[in-house]
């Protein structure tokens, strides 16, 4: 059966003299990988760079056997605008390793692929960060490991929510929360409202508390390490021009 899609580039590595194996996140089909016969052709130079959207059509003998990609195009060069800002492609670098980890074969993830979208087309480093930020939020979800945001664990008030705890992923209003400020993370409040304008201390006091339940539960649990890249983005909260202070971020642990 042929299908046709669309969708991002995540990787592409080198097969035989001539061929790549290609791994992409689908519109419709999420994260799939195929085959292509001639990917190292001087014609294809440029198509397959990380953040690319390209259409394509897909078949395969069997089902469970790896697709064959052909009729590609190119419909958004997102990799090219990477390249005029060294940070926005150190970030996507960064983070595709998390994305290929997280998302399984074949499993159709629509919200995931907006966010990523997103993200891919994002306008700055800032955009990208927020996008991102989502994204972590949304694949806990994904996982199985969604934090009960609605009302606070204790008082059963939607409120005041302030914090949520590490050892329960559920929320915390501020006067319970507040003599152990120290242990908990910060409330997501932008990603709960849908707030795409967020300040640089809440996407990293979000992307704080989306790393430690992924470490928790998801690395460790499979007995996998965190891909160094993500452990690293810090980097991009320290070298932006960014007056907020480090007490806004919540420790967490």
């Amino acid at each position: 059966m042929i299908i046709k899609d669309e969708g991002y580039v995540l990787s592409a590595k080198k097969y035989s003299e001539k061929a790549l194996i290609v791994t992409l996140l689908t519109l419709n089909q999420g994260k799939m990988t195929g085959f292509v016969s001639d990917g190292t052709n001087p014609k294809n130079r440029g198509l397959f760079q990380p953040g690319n959207k390209i259409f394509f059509e897909a078949s395969a003998r069997l089902e469970e056997n790896m697709r064959r990609l052909f009729r590609l195009e190119l419909v958004e060069p997102n990799a090219v605008l990477m390249m005029t800002d060294v940070k926005r492609l150190q970030l996507m670098t960064s983070v595709i390793p998390m994305i290929l980890r997280l998302l399984n074969e074949n499993e159709e993830v629509p919200l995931l692929y907006e966010t990523l979208s997103h993200f891919f087309k994002a306008k700055n480093l800032k955009e990208m960060l927020t996008d991102y930020a989502f994204f972590e939020f949304y694949a806990l979800e994904y996982l199985g490991l969604g934090l009960s945001l609605d009302c606070c664990a204790v008082t059963g008030q939607t409120e005041g929510l302030t914090y949520v705890s590490p050892k329960t992923g559920k929320a915390v209003c501020r006067e319970v929360g507040e003599p152990y400020h120290d242990r908990l993370f910060l409330y997501p409040h932008f990603v709960v409202d849908k707030n795409h304008t967020p300040s640089y201390a809440e996407i990293f006091n979000v992307l704080k508390m989306t790393e430690f339940f992924l470490n928790e539960h998801f690395f460790k649990f499979h007995n996998l390490q965190m891909p160094e890249g993500r452990t690293n983005l810090w980097q991009f909260y320290e070298t932006e021009d960014i007056l907020e202070t480090e007490s806004k971020i919540a420790v967490g642990y």
